[in-house]
């Protein structure tokens, strides 16, 4: 097969694709111009976040027969009518969990014990101590919405710090285990006192964290999303802190993020956003959760291991 790979992508996708006697074309620095003469005569597409994948798309290049997703979500594709014209979407979620959760805890921690602020304290030589008096994870319930890979690896990575953890997940059963307890919605509601999303990004779940989800809360909260920004409404989450029914907020994707996970410049962005990121009681990072220097070889040579399962050698 001839697979046109749109963006940068980590070596081993091609090794093992072109092992297997298929033909991969690096269209990387290419314009969209140059892509689209591409696709016309390709048989599969590879791409991280470069471009949206609509029926449009899928109508004018429906020879295709499969698009791979270096990643997890999907929200830039329209995988159901890709499906409809007999278009394989593949992705390799499994290769970027364990940094997702990795990155989901720093977040935490940097949160629970004041680390960023006293880094920027220390370096402007004010050295504060009861000021940044930290919270202990021990004992805190943490609660992780939807538990898929990302879900489930962060359960595996909190394993270790004596606090009860709670799922739930509306697709998912039968997931109890030694770590982590399947919960209903409810019993989420009940108890959590750390709340972290790891859901995908679509009608069902746009904007799910808002003011009556928030409200919902018997306890103050701490909330962690590394999922994608418009999961969170970012006005109701300002409001939640202020009133103090969340007590502060770890988030690796913003709702201000365009369709390719890139950030307009501040000037143009809402006040909403300048707000958010002057509050002390936010962490804030720039949609990398998923991104370490082993992740990056994973996502690809699990895609590709994903791609010669499915259409097997050239």
């Amino acid at each position: 097969m001839k697979i046109i790979v749109i963006d940068t992508i980590q070596a081993s996708l091609y090794s093992r694709l072109e092992e297997n006697g298929h033909v991969c074309v690096d269209a990387s620095r290419l314009n969209d111009n140059e892509v689209f003469e591409l696709f016309a005569k390709a048989d599969g597409l590879v791409l991280r976040s470069r471009m949206t994948l609509d029926k449009e798309f899928m109508d004018r290049f429906s020879h295709l027969k499969f698009i791979g997703r270096v990643g997890a979500g999907l929200e830039h594709i329209d995988n159901e009518y890709a499906l409809e014209k007999g278009i394989a979407v593949l992705s390799s979620p499994e290769g970027n969990r364990q940094a997702v959760a990795e990155h989901a805890l720093g977040l935490l921690l940097t949160l629970f014990n004041r680390i960023n602020t006293a880094d920027t304290e220390v370096r402007k030589g004010r050295w504060i101590r009861k000021a940044n008096e930290g919270v202990e994870l021990q004992g805190k319930t943490i609660a992780i919405i939807g538990f898929g890979n990302t879900g489930e690896a962060f359960s595996r990575v909190l394993s270790g710090f004596q606090t009860p953890i709670i799922a739930f997940d509306k697709y998912k059963s039968g997931y109890d285990s030694a770590v982590v307890k399947g919960s209903a919605m409810e019993d989420v509601f009940e108890s959590a006192d750390v709340v972290s999303i790891h859901l995908p990004y679509n009608e069902e779940t746009h904007c799910l964290v808002n003011d009556q989800w928030l409200a919902s809360f018997k306890k103050p909260v701490y909330l962690i999303n590394t999922s994608r920004g418009n999961i969170v409404d970012t006005s109701a989450l300002l409001k939640a802190i202020d009133s103090g029914k969340v007590l502060g907020a770890c988030l690796d994707v913003l709702e201000f993020e365009t369709e390719n996970l890139k950030m307009p410049p501040l000037e143009e962005l809402p006040e909403t956003a300048n707000a958010l990121m002057k509050n002390e009681k936010v962490v804030l990072t720039p949609h990398i959760a998923g991104l370490t220097v082993e992740s990056y070889e994973k996502l690809s040579s699990i895609l590709a291991d994903k791609i010669i399962e499915a259409f097997g050698h050239a």
